[in-house]
């Protein structure tokens, strides 16, 4: 089976070859720390975060570089305008830096809950300043640049091919369509590498047309260039940004040091809220700890990191996903019972007294399968809906199998647990390595609560005392939790 990916640049679906054999580049567009990570954030970098997981189940050596954005990125994503650093900054009566310190931990917290890895390398856009001078230089010495006013704008008139990735034609670029005009641009569609700073601009370096900052999109063309070299294997990010972030990105890159800049673009769809698409603006944005806490007036609860990871890989990442505490309510349901079942087989496996490593052979089929359709699904474009799908039929059969009241060797349960864990865990991120004896979504000082309570069942069972062994289960199962007794003990699991 070979991966075939959505390449953005052409339009279709392509085998996926990188350049160095054994080896994947790959960039992607990070946050602008001037906020609080949004579910759009979220749906973003949980994909990527799948992508890279799964280049390296594939075998591949993966260097993942995601940047931090932490100045020249202006408010309405133009040329003119507020740093979104600097107004918040005033907003909140702080430095700038005091706001990307402060929003940069919250990035990685939120991210960190929700089982996204981090990259390999996070660069900062002000500690890649010089490279970004260079940058406007080289350009500006082969003719595709020019100064004016402290400002250097990218001549996109000089560059016929910009507009390849977003399939805009140059001439089709009327002023205002996209970003709003500066006056002393020579023609309205160029873009500016480099920013003459006003005196009250707090984030600001010498540069040899003055005082000023580096424009938004140079940052990345400079960071991409530094750590991966170019061409590189992949860039991801929010399809939103295709223009003209993205299209900046590579007319700068290859106007300045020639040959392809990104191989493939990966690029996530957006997400809406109730069916409106996000935004602050709207007054429609939801924060990643309001999913996490339920604070949000279109939440009815709080819910967990994993239903929130579990539901964004529930629809394709070039689909749009819309928010809805209905949609997250069921989500929530479908992953529990998933978690249910490995927290079962490993109450089982934890109880076997002797090592058997025989599997069964027919269920060893049924591991075959679910192995060839999950890599199916995710050689498809990372088709996580599709993975998650055969990952349900094999959960149905897990609970089959142990729910027979036949013994099931300890080879069978270390082989279906293993799978949880490799194609669950380590590739989707969704399964814990770690819930131990636990039910679904239960902690451990409930996982102690419920053994006390089936110790004290079971002694009263032996001195023949039913009434009190039927009520602690009958009170354990209105609470949810639902005993079995099997020949090795009695195991119990979450019924909601």
């Amino acid at each position: 089976m070979t991966l075939r990916v959505y390449n953005y640049l052409s339009r279709q679906e392509e085998t996926f070859e990188p350049l160095h054999p054994g080896f994947v580049g790959m960039y992607v567009c990070g946050p602008t720390v001037y906020g609080d990570a949004h579910i759009g954030h979220a749906k973003a970098y949980i994909t990527f975060d799948v992508v890279h997981r799964y280049l390296e189940y594939l075998g591949y050596r993966v260097r993942y570089v995601q940047n931090i954005t932490d100045v020249g990125h202006l408010v309405g994503d133009g040329d003119e305008g507020e740093d979104k650093i600097g107004r918040q900054a005033r907003v909140e009566r702080v430095e700038p830096m005091e706001i990307v310190e402060s929003y940069t931990r919250n990035y990685f917290r939120d991210m960190d809950v929700l089982n996204v890895r981090r990259p390999d390398i996070s660069p900062r856009a002000s500690g890649h300043v010089p490279e970004q001078i260079e940058l406007a230089q080289e350009l500006l010495t082969k003719g595709h640049a020019y100064a004016s006013n402290g400002n250097v704008y990218f001549s996109v008139p000089s560059w016929p091919t910009y507009g390849k990735l977003s399939r805009r034609k140059v001439d089709d670029l009327e002023e205002g369509a996209r970003l709003e005009v500066a006056g002393d641009k020579r023609d309205p569609r160029d873009f500016a590498v480099w920013r003459a700073a006003t005196s009250g601009h707090l984030m600001q370096w010498n540069s040899p047309w003055g005082k000023g900052f580096p424009g938004w999109h140079a940052e990345c063309t400079v960071m991409a260039r530094k750590y991966l070299g170019l061409p590189f294997d992949i860039h991801g990010g929010g399809l939103e940004n295709i223009f003209p972030h993205n299209e900046s990105e590579i007319a700068q890159s290859e106007a300045a040091y020639g040959g392809a800049f990104a191989r493939y673009w990966l690029l996530n769809n957006m997400v809406t809220i109730d069916g409106t698409k996000m935004g602050k603006s709207q007054g429609n944005s939801l924060t990643v700890q309001q999913a996490l806490t339920g604070k949000h007036d279109r939440l009815s609860q709080p819910y967990s990191p994993m239903t929130v990871r579990y539901f964004i890989l529930s629809s394709h990442y070039r689909q749009t996903t819309d928010f809805t505490d209905e949609a997250l309510s069921a989500a929530a349901r479908g992953y529990e019972r998933l978690l249910g079942t490995v927290g079962l087989v490993r109450q089982m496996l934890a109880k076997q007294d002797s090592h058997n490593s025989t599997i069964d052979a027919q269920f060893s089929a049924t591991l075959v399968d679910l192995k060839t359709r999950f890599e199916e699904a995710m050689n498809n474009d990372f088709n996580t809906p599709q993975a998650l799908a055969a990952l349900f039929d094999f959960n149905r059969a897990v609970n089959t199998l142990v729910n027979s009241q036949q013994p099931v060797s300890s080879g069978t349960l270390e082989a279906i647990d293993n799978t949880y864990r490799q194609l669950g865990g380590d590739v989707l991120g969704i399964i814990p390595a770690e819930i131990s004896t636990q039910g679904a979504g239960a902690a451990g000082l409930e996982d102690e609560l419920v053994q006390i309570l089936i110790t004290l069942r079971t002694a009263a069972r032996k001195n023949k005392d039913y009434a009190t062994s039927d009520a602690i289960r009958d009170q354990l199962a209105a609470a949810g939790v639902i005993l079995e007794d099997r020949p090795d003990g009695t195991v119990w699991k979450i019924n909601r």
